[in-house]
């Protein structure tokens, strides 16, 4: 039945924090791209992911700067490090972009060394 479908949705909708509306829109964007979910990659897994660009940082190593990207897919944040680069035109907190790589897990959290990248078109508000 669609009438209890939509009851359930419209409230899901209402009972939302706005940070659970948010992840669950980055969620279905993701989705949409053909990405896997970040929280469900293993260890080694060549993998796609896509997902909203949270924090973007410089981080000076001892003689190579790294350019890290946190990208959350709304299950998970993944770290995206670009070795050597210190800036990447388009990518900035809430850009939207879709990344290919080798996951390894540092410090526990899923990270790309120098991914393949596709900035996503920005959705009409």
């Amino acid at each position: 039945m669609s009438g209890g479908g939509l009851l359930r949705r419209l409230s899901e909708r209402f009972t939302q924090t706005a940070d659970e509306a948010e992840a669950a829109d980055v969620r279905r964007r993701s989705h949409s791209t053909g990405a896997h979910e970040i929280a469900a990659l293993a260890d080694r897994q060549v993998a796609t992911v896509a997902g909203k660009v949270r924090s973007v940082t410089l981080r000076p190593q001892s003689t190579v700067p790294a350019l890290v990207v946190d990208l959350d897919d709304g299950s998970q944040v993944l770290v995206l490090v670009w070795l050597g680069r210190r800036k990447i035109r388009g990518i900035e907190p809430g850009t939207f972009l879709r990344a290919t790589g080798r996951v390894c897990y540092r410090e526990e959290r899923p990270t790309i060394f120098n991914p393949a990248y596709e900035l996503l078109p920005r959705r009409a508000e």
